[in-house]
């Protein structure tokens, strides 16, 4: 782009989704070893904003040890004639899109979450200051947002200024949060779509209603109203909702013929308020993942900043893995800790019924959200660190999920009152398959079953045919 011609890297959308590993990183900024970070937009009266200032406060690129995480900040302050406090979530989402533009820079997360790097290679370039950074995001600002005319960015590496303004962060988080809680989905017929994160999920669309915040946690319903608005051709869109399919599961005609559309036909049907069959599409932003638990039949949640590993056994980067991409993984999702508060929070699933274990730091966040009556029943890794420990719990507790095991056993139990042995099932059936391993693949896992030998009474064996001819 002309307009970077003093920058000492190349800035253009071919470095969106662009990673940068470890061994080629030579600093990293926020991520999970780091506890203070943020990134925050403000709409501040024009008299309070320098247009085109860049601030540094604390130590430069050039002036941080190669290697090393350090904490950090982006203030970003805007003023307009057109711009009020409900575009700032708006602003602050497109720090994401525009530090992606830069050569050997890459941007993850948002809000409290930001995770950045930047390459050896992009630093022996120049990018050796935030200095140019700041330019980056000034003109990708002012020309694809027209409507700001005055900003300033300011750069915090400063631990004692970090400290000072992360409250003031979380707190304009959570009042812009609290906006957005009590319109319903019902009450609305336009959602919004996000495909700022397709870049790194290229089957991904996140869908935006009042209940259900995206998977990032940066952009709510009214968000996503203004961001359309003021950008039509942005990353933001509307969605018309169109029919309702499916009002349990929460299916919409309007939903899915978007999700066809922007996935180019990989993913057609989306069940927003279920974690099971089609659930919705996961990027790799997302602040925590709900995880299918079989053993007890419950879902179990676990943050992006948790430490170690979940009941199951598995730490959140495995569990992130396991679905994101853009992919509908049946019993894994990934989401934002805003759609814990929400009255829609799976609940096709049996909403916080069906929850099973939570870490303490966001059961704590999102308690008052939680039913009195089973708040008490949800493990926290303080009261259960594997599967066998989280059982026992919810059995003592009596949890909703202790029902469900029950009338599952009755079949189990008739099942078994009726089994033949081996060899009269060889005198009855067919053998139709032995193997000393075989997978099996069912609801989203795989089953192996060893040593397996399987009859049948009979062997049916059709033609498969073209179901698109």
């Amino acid at each position: 782009m002309s307009m970077f011609k003093d920058i000492p890297v190349e800035v253009g959308v071919i470095y969106e989704g662009e990673r940068i590993r470890r061994n080629d990183m030579q600093v990293e900024l926020g991520g999970p070893t780091v506890k203070q970070k943020f990134e925050l937009a403000k709409v501040k009266p024009m008299d309070e904003v320098e247009d085109g200032k860049i601030t540094i406060v604390g130590p430069d690129l050039k002036d941080l040890k190669e290697g090393g995480a350090y904490p950090f900040g982006i203030l970003v302050e805007a003023a307009g004639a057109k711009l009020d406090a409900g575009l700032e979530g708006v602003i602050e989402r497109r720090i994401h899109g525009y530090l992606n533009y830069i050569e050997g820079f890459m941007h993850l997360n948002q809000r409290y979450d930001i995770w950045m790097r930047l390459g050896k290679k992009s630093f022996a370039k120049g990018l050796n200051s935030f200095e140019p950074i700041g330019k980056v995001l000034y003109r990708l600002f002012k020309s694809e947002l027209p409507i700001i005319e005055k900003i300033q960015i300011t750069f915090i590496t400063d631990t004692a200024k970090l400290a000072e303004m992360t409250p003031e962060a979380m707190q304009a988080y959570e009042s812009r949060d609290a906006k957005a809680r009590g319109l319903k989905d019902s009450e609305v017929d336009t959602f919004y779509g996000c495909v700022l994160c397709q870049s790194f999920a290229p089957s991904h669309v996140c869908v935006i209603t009042p209940q259900r915040y995206s998977n990032c946690g940066a952009i709510s319903w009214f968000d996503g109203k203004a961001s359309a608005s003021i950008d039509p051709k942005g990353p933001v869109f509307a969605i018309p909702r169109g029919e309702i399919i499916n009002e349990e599961k929460g299916e919409f005609s309007g939903v899915n013929e978007a999700a066809k559309k922007r996935t180019m036909g990989e993913v057609n049907q989306v069940w927003l308020y279920t974690a099971f069959d089609h659930p919705h599409t996961s990027c790799g932003c997302f602040e925590a993942v709900a995880f299918y638990i079989p053993e007890v039949d419950g879902l179990g949640v676990v943050q992006r900043s948790f430490k170690g590993a979940a009941v199951n056994g598995l730490p959140f980067s495995t569990l992130a893995d396991s679905t994101a991409g853009g992919r509908q993984i049946d019993g894994f999702h990934g989401m934002s800790i805003e759609y814990m508060r929400s009255q829609k929070f799976f609940a096709a699933d049996g909403g916080w019924n069906r929850i099973v274990w939570v870490p303490k730091e966001v059961k704590e966040r999102v308690k008052e959200f939680i039913p009195r009556d089973v708040v008490d029943k949800i493990a926290t890794e303080e009261d259960a660190k594997n599967v066998d420990e989280l059982k026992a719990f919810l059995k003592a507790k009596n949890h909703p999920v202790v029902a469900r095991w029950e009338a599952e056993a009755a079949p189990v139990a008739e099942a078994q009152a009726v089994q033949v042995t081996e060899e009269q099932a060889a005198t009855t059936m067919m053998p139709v398959a032995t193997a000393a391993s075989l997978p099996i693949m069912a609801g989203g896992f795989k089953i192996i079953l060893k040593d397996a030998k399987i009859y049948a009474s009979k062997v049916i064996i059709q033609a498969k045919t073209d179901e698109k001819r």
